[in-house]
């Protein structure tokens, strides 16, 4: 049964408590870090994307313990290797610093030690690397053809290859009344947080012990592999996160500058930082997106869906990363591809393909937009041959709520949502037909056309550990701890695992615990992102925080209540059982005893209270019912205007129904569907990591990155279904990557539909004016060729 709502609990609109200190400046990120002794750190990165490391060359005069190359460091870490059960997996060692060849530009050679970060810049400046160049690898095609090898043991550039083949999708293709093929490219994109990685080490030698302070949304996860590849014990290890200035999937890697750090500082006797500046925030972070999709679709005279053919390209760049590994967004699409609809034959092949770029990681969405673009593109265009509106044929071939819960052909549960509701919400919430009058309207001189479009995507969240296992992780992620402490003055501690780095989980998970015994957020303190103080968890990624460490608060502030109900029937002396949790106290039929009273009684004097066990503290680990995730839905519906003369979109409307289950901070929710809009906007129209053909990027900065601002995210309509998950705590579902997910599909969607008079179509990501403008010429001389045929 879902709990009542209180004002500070379940449902409520409460204010984010991390905001006082971020608005009054008050946070504490890496670079704010003040350590005595502290120097600062500055990488030599390599300039070649490919080719043999022959020699690096320390200055002469430099200090000892100052400059470091593999050699030095060989004997003090071992290189990172993800590795996966995938058959047929291509591990690649990841290098703390590169040794025998480098395979991407930003890639660290060597780093160098300063009291400032301009002398380590200056020092590093003065080592030098002879690197004779080799052929490279710029792109997925290159990969593929194999002349050239990323790693010279391999066959080939094909970390891995996957495969399906479900139901019977030759029968699909005979019934099918039409069949289309198309190719999408969702181009490579760097993830930029507005606060860049940043890793701080010191080994305090009197206590034994190691710590790390590190930007990072895993840090339980850093400390087990820096002790790893250390070859220490972890109890040594100490792994602080402070304030993070986003992560978006990009700090929970564990990346070469982590082990390298910590390796070092243990070698030293000062503390040692380093502060990714934002070009190497551009070439050394890992990267994301990179996808080709070829896709047939089958489909039957009515619109019904009957199959679809999915063949998936990855440019993974030059390694995998520890623990996604190189296949993470490739194995992820094929799963999410079917989406929304009673697919029922369906057949993939994947192929996650290494070159000379940086590795690629998790960001936001993880392999999700490419996939809603890929099928929710092709849908709209057999909604076109055959006629039919296409939300309403989204409508038509959607699962619906009689099915829940409902199995995938990709083998994922879909555990409760009205899908064609968010469909029919969106058109209405956009006035669908308002702008398909406007768009009816436009004279035909006219240099704009409008475009409506639409994408639909079920978001699979909070994944179990089977889900994991099931895409080749070694190391499975799939459950949660948080403790709940009382205090003396009846105020709550709550320690968890996860860490927030904009997620307001120090808000969201205070409502739980004031769901559990009715006290306001403000006296329920929120610790995370600290290995010493916090129970283990698995981190923030994956839209997963609420579910699990939602689940984990729930379980111990339950557990906790239980206690607190024996101790008040003692002090009491009634039932437990007639007892109720209810404004900071807790109430019998004949009195009551708040929170302070009652703590103050059991830790002061137990003697007092007979028959209770010591403590007032409770600890739980929580894992999902169901382990495929639960699965966020939601429809992204837009209009655009199109210049015809320069290819520039403009957005004239945006609206989105989404259902994230029970929904636990309306205006936190918000809030994440607003910002992940905005850098799916970023993906659909502006974004792109350029590689030339020589394999050197050209876009490593701000005046060539593009990122949307106020002027490219327009006012965002938003409505919300509410269908509570049967399998997680409260029946919550995940909130943070829906909102990254549709915009590229639907924007793309809404320029073909605006250009559909003259057959040009959106394909490509971004879809800047460059490339609307050579689809338009591309759509001409198409038609030309067909009118001199005929």
């Amino acid at each position: 049964m879902k709990p009542a709502k209180r004002r500070h609990g379940i449902g409520a609109r409460a204010p984010r408590r991390e905001d006082a200190r971020h608005l009054a400046g008050r946070g504490t990120f890496i670079a704010d870090l003040r350590l005595a002794g502290l120097r600062e750190v500055a990488f030599v990165r390599s300039q070649v994307p490919h080719g043999r490391l022959a020699r690096v060359a320390k200055p002469a005069d430099a200090e000892p313990g100052t400059v470091w190359t593999a050699e030095d460091l060989a004997p003090f870490a071992q290189a990172l290797t993800a590795t996966s059960t995938l058959p047929g997996f291509r591990a690649a060692p990841l290098p703390n610093l590169a040794s025998d060849k480098v395979r991407y530009v930003g890639e660290a050679i060597a780093l160098a030690i300063g009291d400032t970060r301009a002398e380590a810049e200056d020092l590093a400046g003065e080592i030098t690397a002879d690197i004779e160049a080799l052929p490279p690898i710029p792109d997925f095609t290159t990969a593929l053809a194999g002349e050239t090898l990323v790693h010279d043991e391999w066959p080939d550039n094909i970390f891995a290859t996957t495969q399906g083949d479900f139901g019977d999708l030759d029968e699909a293709v005979r019934a099918a009344a039409v069949s289309i093929t198309r190719e999408y490219t969702m181009n490579r994109q760097a993830v930029v947080p507005l606060e860049t990685r940043g890793v701080a080490a010191h080994y305090d030698r009197s206590a034994d012990l190691l710590t790390v302070w590190s930007s990072t949304q895993t840090p339980h996860m850093i400390r087990d592999m820096i002790a790893l590849q250390l070859g220490i014990e972890a109890r040594r290890v100490r792994v602080v996160s402070p304030d993070m200035g986003g992560g978006f999937g990009a700090k929970c890697s564990v990346y070469p500058e982590e082990v390298a750090l910590a390796a070092i500082a243990m070698q030293l006797d000062y503390p040692v930082r380093w502060v990714e500046d934002r070009w190497e925030a551009m070439v050394s972070s890992t990267q994301a997106r990179d996808h080709h999709y070829r896709i047939t679709a089958h489909a039957a005279a009515d619109g019904t869906l009957l199959g679809v053919e999915a063949d998936i390209v990855v440019d993974s760049g030059a390694y995998s990363v520890h623990p996604w590994t190189a296949t993470m967004d490739a194995t992820m699409s094929s799963a999410m591809i079917p989406g929304p609809y009673r697919l029922r034959n369906y057949r993939f092949r994947t192929r996650s393909v290494a070159s000379n770029k940086t590795p690629s990681g998790p960001y936001r969405g993880v392999a999700r937009p490419g996939a809603c673009f890929a099928i929710e593109r092709t849908l709209d265009d057999l909604a076109h041959a055959l006629d039919i509106e296409p939300h309403e044929m989204r409508m038509h071939n959607m699962v619906t709520p009689a099915e829940m819960p409902y199995r995938s052909v990709a083998n994922k549960v879909y555990d409760s949502g009205d899908y064609a509701e968010a469909v029919r919400r969106a058109a209405a919430l956009l006035g669908h037909g308002e702008w398909r009058a406007r768009q009816q309207a436009t004279p035909l001189d006219s240099r704009h056309r409008i475009g409506i479009g639409y994408g639909s995507f079920t978001e699979q969240t909070a994944h179990g550990c089977i889900e994991w296992a099931s895409r080749g992780l070694a190391i499975t992620i799939g459950t949660e701890g948080a403790r709940l402490a009382m205090d003396a003055t009846g105020s709550f501690t709550l320690a968890a695992g996860i860490k927030s780095h904009g997620q307001s989980s120090e808000t969201t998970l205070a409502q739980v615990v004031s769901e559990v015994f009715d006290v306001d957020i403000e006296r329920v303190s929120v610790l995370h992102g600290d290995t010493a103080v916090t129970p283990r968890g698995d981190g923030t990624f994956a839209s997963r925080s609420m579910v699990m460490a939602g689940g984990a608060t729930f379980g111990a502030a339950r557990e906790l209540a239980a206690k607190v109900l024996d101790i008040a029937a003692v002090l009491l002396g009634e039932s437990a059982a007639s007892l109720t949790l209810r404004d900071g106290a807790v109430h019998s039929r004949t009195g009551s005893i708040d929170y302070a009273a009652l703590a103050k009684e059991f830790l002061f004097t137990p003697d007092h209270v007979p028959g209770v066990a010591p403590g007032l503290e409770c600890t739980c680990y929580y894992q999902p019912e169901v382990q495929t995730g639960a699965f966020t839905y939601a429809t992204h519906a837009v209009a655009v205007e199109v210049d015809l003369d320069t290819g520039d979109v403009k957005l004239l409307d945006y609206a989105i129904v989404e259902d994230c289950g029970t929904i636990v901070n309306p205006q936190v929710v918000d809030g994440q569907l607003i910002g992940g809009i905005a850098q799916g906007i970023g993906t659909a129209l502006l974004e792109e990591l350029v590689y030339d053909a020589d394999g050197q990027p050209k876009s490593t900065s701000f005046l060539d990155y593009l990122l949307p601002g106020a002027s490219e995210v327009p006012e965002i309509k938003i409505g919300h279904l509410e269908t509570p998950s049967p399998y997680t705590v409260f029946g919550m579902k995940g909130a943070g990557e829906g909102g990254s997910i549709a915009p590229p599909a639907a924007i793309a969607n809404a320029v073909t539909d605006a250009l559909r008079e003259f057959g040009a179509l959106a394909n490509e990501t971004p879809i800047s004016p460059a490339r609307v403008w050579s689809a338009l010429q591309l759509a001409n001389a198409q038609a030309r060729e067909v009118g001199a045929a005929r």
